[in-house]
């Protein structure tokens, strides 16, 4: 008994040493744990050796970023240690850029991706670390901040291959048209297509130097061109929506809920067909800019006071947009108009978030590209992160709402941060923006796509899908922006991408049967 009593208290000082020599260490495997509260531990006795994260999302660098990261890595000097290399790629080298990054093996930490970009075709290829592991070890506020719900909706495979980022169940889409040219003309407000044409048409004939409307020209933000952005609208009574194959593509699309993959180059559908040629008659008409292929950023033309209409996602008009362009006129001004069908349940939901950061498989600091982003899902930290340097940038209406002091600091959590829990609204957001807002995040308010969890796994038809958009790109956003005549390109799209097209529709159809059969 006494040589029992006496090994057990040697094996108790053995651990209380090896407990303590454990909490002494500064290497990244005693990075802070999770407190039972689910938040992060104080992190005063564990400050990390540094690292430089390099990390690489869309869009311009703000003009203040650079002293946001600077007070960002102050805050983390004593703890995570983390320098920030923040890598922006303009919008319209998005994919292509990341794309030879990531074929390239160059070394980055955090990535922004979509599926509406190559998100399933660089899984398959192996280029993303799971992170379900990483997540429960390093990322109790990630986890946290967004409901189950979209946890459930957002894995491929069963498994965290990138953090989604968004606040709703179905993203917004809308157009910002001028309100104040509206008013001027006495034209009443939009509630129809029919009447935003009767708008398009007014500014061509009353207002010179005027663009009636600039839909996305650029293939990689398909989903804008004019007659692929109908499909979000209330007449769409038949819910076509782009295939989980081609997220942005009509070419492959369901409709009805069924838990079919249909295929245009089979049996063109009607109402895509009445799409396309609408966009042919809007751009002989010069409602449509000339030159919107060339076009690569049409929001840049909105805050120069050059468009009367742009398409969107995201209900509201963004503060950046709206201020911009009252520096320009201090009488303009954009409302945003949704066609969305806002009745209970007549708007299908997979609940696949819009945007995700991923952690590449080369990364040398996936522990590290971890514990900062859930340093950064702290409420504060999120804060300085999203809106900029508070009393600088932004200031705090409430607890929830924020409104911008300038445009030193444009928007854009979107890329590596954005959850529920922390974001707040814009305060200039009308009333009813921020309703809106609150109806896309009640997932009640939707019927869920019998789709919704599954994700296709490209793998089986890889080189087909690669071979299949680089036809894509030459033909469909300008087909569906009406800038060629479509029966003609119709053709050609069709002789040389229906083969392909085919293919990658059995697969989908294939796994979508097996996992339909599963549930």
């Amino acid at each position: 008994m006494r040589m029992k009593k006496g090994i057990a208290a040697i094996l108790s000082i053995i651990m209380l040493v090896g407990l303590l020599a454990a909490c002494s260490g500064k290497t990244e495997n005693n990075a802070p744990s999770a407190s039972p509260d689910g938040t992060a531990a104080p992190e005063a006795s564990t400050k990390l050796d540094p690292v430089t994260l390099k990390i690489m999302i869309p869009g311009d660098r703000p003009r203040d970023f650079d002293a946001v990261v600077a007070e960002a890595e102050k805050r983390m000097a004593g703890t995570l240690n983390v320098k920030l290399d923040v890598v922006f790629v303009p919008w319209a080298d998005l994919a292509q850029k990341t794309q030879v990054t990531l074929s390239s093996g160059e070394n980055i930490d955090l990535i922004f991706d979509a599926p509406w970009l190559h998100i399933t075709q660089q899984i398959a290829a192996g280029s993303y670390a799971p992170l379900d592991d990483l997540l429960q070890q390093y990322g109790p506020n990630i986890l946290k901040n967004r409901p189950q719900a979209m946890w459930d909706a957002n894995k491929f495979d069963g498994k965290i291959m990138g953090i989604p980022n968004g606040i709703t169940f179905v993203q917004g889409r809308v157009y910002y048209v001028r309100k104040d040219i509206r008013e001027k003309l006495g034209i009443a407000p939009i509630q129809t297509y029919d009447d935003l044409m009767k708008f398009a048409y007014a500014v061509k004939e009353k207002v010179p130097n005027m663009t009636p409307m600039i839909p996305a020209g650029q293939d990689v933000t398909k989903g804008l061109s004019e007659a692929s952005f109908r499909h979000y609208w209330k007449d769409n009574t038949a819910n076509i929506t782009p295939s989980p194959a081609l997220s942005e593509s009509l070419v492959l699309y369901t409709k009805n809920n069924d838990g079919k993959v249909y295929n245009l180059f089979d049996e063109m559908e009607p109402m895509v067909w009445s799409w396309i040629e609408n966009a042919r008659k809007l751009y002989q008409d010069k409602i449509i800019h000339p030159d919107v292929l060339a076009i690569k950023d049409t929001g840049e033309l909105a805050k120069q006071g050059k468009a009367a209409i742009i398409p969107n996602n995201d209900f509201g008009v963004k503060n950046d947009v709206q201020q911009a362009l009252k520096s320009v006129d201090p009488n303009a001004e954009f409302e945003a108009v949704t066609l969305m069908n806002l009745d209970k349940g007549a708007v299908l939901t997979n609940a696949l978030q819009y945007n995700f950061i991923s952690v590449p498989a080369v990364s040398k600091n996936k522990e590290r590209a971890i514990q900062f982003l859930d340093w950064a899902n702290q409420k504060e930290n999120y804060d300085l992160l999203a809106y900029g340097v508070e009393g600088k940038n932004w200031e705090a209406v409430g607890d929830d709402q924020y409104k911008f002091l300038n445009d030193g600091y444009t928007w854009f959590p979107f890329a590596w941060i954005w959850n529920p829990a922390t974001d707040r609204q814009d305060a200039g957001q009308d009333d009813v923006t921020k309703q809106l807002n609150q109806w896309g995040a009640d997932v009640n308010n939707f019927t869920l796509d019998k789709l919704a969890g599954f994700t296709f796994n490209n793998t089986a038809v890889v080189n087909e899908i690669s071979q299949y958009t680089s036809i894509e790109a030459k033909y469909y956003t300008a087909m569906f922006n009406g800038v060629v005549e479509p029966n003609e390109y119709w053709a050609k799209f069709k002789a040389e991408a229906a083969p392909l097209a085919k293919k990658i529709q059995n697969e989908l159809q294939n796994q979508i049967d097996t996992f339909l059969a599963a549930k």
